[in-house]
């Protein structure tokens, strides 16, 4: 999920919010209770979550090592 910045037109409070993409934008600041919230334009974030994925999970035969190891002469 996406990680979004938020500033407080009113107060100037700063927040994190881990929201979907789908989700609206939060209006109310929790500081100042102002509906003054705006997205800051901010390097994007998101977080993985899960076991992992790796290069192998997907591929099958003589694709699965891409990084090295054995070459085709």
């Amino acid at each position: 999920m996406p990680m979004y910045d938020y500033q407080c037109a009113s107060c100037g409070h700063q927040l994190e919010a881990i929201q979907k993409i789908s989700a609206d934008p939060l209006v109310d600041c929790p500081a100042c209770q102002a509906p003054e919230l705006k997205k800051m334009l901010s390097m994007p974030g998101f977080r993985l979550s899960g076991t992992g994925w790796y290069e192998t999970d997907f591929k099958t035969g003589t694709k699965k090592n891409l990084a090295g190891g054995d070459k085709a002469d």
